[in-house]
């Protein structure tokens, strides 16, 4: 679906990964589930495009909700995987995580599982290779996407800032839609591996002129960054 001239979404407000469209190809940011694949694929062919347009993939961070199809992409097309230095370990599968659920409600909980595993959430394929990136980091990528590390949700988390689609992209830095509780608004994302960390880190996407504040799971921020961080602390600080 678009969201605006040149940015789409494909996936749901469960999981999602986007593409920022440009005339000299496609950067995807993050590659959702492994069944995503074939949502990637429609939505190409709805815009006339092909998995060869696509010149790189750039993660929000590691998990395996977030790599999908990425390693497919790479292997068979050739496009490069650009990941934070501290989460390479973790996408390319050598780093294992003990997730802390907190607080859920079992009819969202039942949602999220039984989508993950439609969607092939049970057979993360890793990464075999991935550029690393570090913070400040602007790429030669289509929408020339800046990287912002943003730490809390894992080591490596990091914000992707598209000026020319007016859009920041913060994977699992917060979430507009809990997986686990349903509730809905801006809020701190679960299995994050440092709560206080990412709450000290959203401070630097202050500043920025965006019309879209886009997370890896919840519906798609379209509001400025004041009132989302807002929003955010609100619930963070209660």
């Amino acid at each position: 679906m678009e969201l605006t001239t040149g940015l789409r979404r494909i996936g749901n407000d469960i999981v999602a990964a986007h593409l920022v469209v440009r005339d000299d190809g496609i950067t995807l940011i993050d590659a959702g589930l492994a069944g995503h694949w074939n949502d990637l694929k429609r939505e190409l062919t709805a815009i006339g495009r092909a998995p060869s347009d696509i010149r790189g993939v750039v993660l929000t961070h590691g998990d395996s909700d977030h790599i999908g199809f990425a390693e497919r992409l790479r292997s068979d097309y050739g496009v490069p995987v650009f990941v934070h230095a501290a989460d390479a370990a973790r996408a390319r599968g050598e780093e294992s995580t003990k997730p802390t659920w907190g607080g859920m409600r079992i009819g969202p909980v039942l949602r999220f599982l039984a989508y993950a595993i439609r969607q092939g959430g049970l057979r993360a394929r890793y990464l075999t290779e991935v550029r690393e990136v570090a913070d400040g980091q602007v790429l030669d990528l289509p929408g020339s996407p800046e990287v912002i590390g943003l730490p809390g949700h894992s080591p490596g988390s990091i914000a992707i800032h598209v000026p020319d689609v007016s859009a920041v992209f913060v994977g699992d830095g917060l979430t507009t839609g809990h997986v686990l509780t349903g509730k809905q608004g801006p809020q701190p994302a679960p299995f994050t591996d440092d709560q206080a960390a990412a709450l000290s880190s959203l401070v630097r996407l202050e500043g920025l002129n965006v019309d879209w504040v886009i997370p890896g799971h919840g519906k798609p921020w379209h509001g400025g960054i004041a009132e989302v961080l807002s929003a955010y602390r609100a619930v963070a600080e209660a």
